[in-house]
């Protein structure tokens, strides 16, 4: 077998191991990687504001307010307005929000930094830029990613954007011809 395949099977393998694991979340806890991030976030200091939170998980506050809106829906979360100063928004979890952290599995990016720390540092340097120049040769060096392993758009709320619908459109076409 051709090294570059070797490679694109790894590739796959990674992309693969991170479907199947946003699978297992969403069928035993219902929720999506950053989701889970959030509550994770939340639960150690009881309440957190949306920029501690977007802090904490890496994404941007208007991120974080998305999936906040997504948790307060089904009742995992509660937002409160701060009593000193009633600019800043808390939010906190709910009695089912921990209960649904209790049996939420470890987040994939955790069981990945657990054993990343065990490499010498030899190693993780080897990985790291390894993987920045695979990045690099996909085009995917410019691409804004937070350190969350998760598939789609981390909010599940954005809307393709144009040149995503406009490509499905060309792919969808192509594959009628």
């Amino acid at each position: 077998m051709a090294r570059h395949d070797e490679v694109l099977i790894a590739l796959r393998q990674i992309i693969r191991a991170t479907d199947l694991y946003s699978r297992k979340l969403s069928k035993v806890a219902g929720l999506t990687a950053p989701q889970l991030l959030v509550l994770q976030a939340i639960k150690p200091h009881g309440e957190l504001t949306m920029g501690d939170i977007a802090n904490e998980v890496s994404v941007s506050q208007a991120t974080v307010t998305t999936i906040l809106d997504r948790l307060e829906k089904r009742g995992l979360i509660e937002r409160k307005r701060g009593e000193q100063d009633k600019r800043r928004v808390y939010a906190s979890l709910t009695g089912e929000g921990g209960a649904i952290l209790e049996r939420a599995p470890t987040p994939l990016q955790e069981e990945f930094m657990a054993r990343f720390e065990q490499l010498q540092d030899w190693e993780q340097t080897l990985i790291l830029s390894s993987l920045q120049r695979v990045a690099a040769m996909m085009n995917a060096g410019d691409i804004d990613a937070s350190p969350v392993l998760d598939l789609g758009a981390i909010d599940r709320a954005q809307p393709a954007t144009e040149e995503r619908r406009g490509r499905h459109r060309t792919h969808s076409q192509t594959d009628q011809k």
